[in-house]
């Protein structure tokens, strides 16, 4: 049985990766900082540590893993604008201590980064490929990119297999933040919806189930040596749009209205060429209209909405 840790086992990716996994046959070995209680770990084992930790390299020669899986670290553009020190720690160094324990401890363990498509900025080409500039807007771009370079470097002189996952716009049931549970929140609280922005900006949305299934694609079938790969949808949708379906599947009769102001560091148009990891073998399995009905419901039931 091969065995897997799985970083910031208690986030929303985590979660679900942690239980693709399992399902796969996988041994799982999550890791997070929060008390087990509030870990909902399905499968597998747990252990408490706030990375970067002393004990990490313990851990590591004890389960002897064959993947490490980062689901850990920072994951908001607004909060790195706000304290960049701590988006460069949780981004940047960590990946670091982790690459060098793997490289002390495992070094033929697969270790698979969750990179962003922050790292294109506002790209000046749709679909977005892998070899668009790079010019990121926020430091949490920034980050994430010296992050790739980090994968880059232990792979290139140290052999140590490594790849990254450059995902657009994760989304479904268990994410407390970002656009879509905004939306739901507002417009189920309020009983109307102001956003901001304008309404044509666009986003290329991915199922976290599809990202869970991606990373196990990598884990097994990807050469692993420093390459970084696009995951998404394939498919740009406009947040007037999105806003539509969402209040659709939460029942409302609600006319989104928006304020014209740009979010500073957040792209205007995403739109993903996923070509290279599909010749991998990934095809998205959730679909957009199914994947926001889920997350609609979900979240009116969060909200004790009946």
């Amino acid at each position: 049985m091969k065995t897997a840790i799985i970083t910031g086992v208690a986030g929303f990716l985590g979660r679900y990766v942690a239980r693709h996994f399992a399902q796969a046959g996988w041994s799982v070995v999550g890791v997070d900082a929060v008390a087990p209680e509030n870990v909902a770990l399905s499968a597998g084992t747990y252990r408490r540590l706030e990375l970067p930790s002393p004990r990490l390299g313990d851990l590591i020669r004890e389960v002897a893993p064959q993947a490490c899986v980062h689901c850990a670290g920072r994951a908001s553009v607004g909060l790195s604008m706000e304290d960049p020190a701590a988006d460069f720690q949780g981004n940047t160094v960590l990946v670091f201590e982790l690459l060098e324990a793997l490289r002390r401890s495992a070094p033929a363990c697969r270790f698979l980064l969750l990179s962003s498509a922050a790292v294109y900025g506002d790209p000046v080409s749709l679909p977005v490929t892998e070899d668009h500039a790079i010019s990121p807007i926020s430091p949490y771009g920034y980050h994430k990119r010296q992050a790739e370079l980090l994968c880059e470097e232990f792979a290139r002189l140290y052999a140590l297999p490594t790849a990254s996952a450059r995902i657009f716009s994760a989304y479904g049931p268990g994410l407390r933040r970002q656009v879509m549970w905004d939306i739901c929140a507002r417009a189920l609280t309020t009983g109307k919806l102001e956003l901001r922005g304008t309404g044509g900006e666009s986003r290329d949305f991915i199922h976290a189930a599809d990202i869970a299934e991606a990373l196990l694609l990598l884990a097994t079938k990807a050469p692993c040596e420093g390459e970084f790969y696009n995951l998404a949808s394939g498919r740009e949708v406009t947040i007037v749009e999105l806003a539509s379906a969402l209040l659709a599947g939460l029942g409302l009769k609600v006319t989104p209205a928006f304020d014209g102001q740009a979010t500073p560091g957040n792209p205007l148009h995403w739109r993903a060429d996923i070509a290279k990891i599909a010749a991998l073998g990934f095809a998205p399995t959730i679909s957009w209209e199914h994947g926001v009905h889920g997350v609609a419901t979900w979240c009116k039931a969060e909200l004790s909405v009946p």
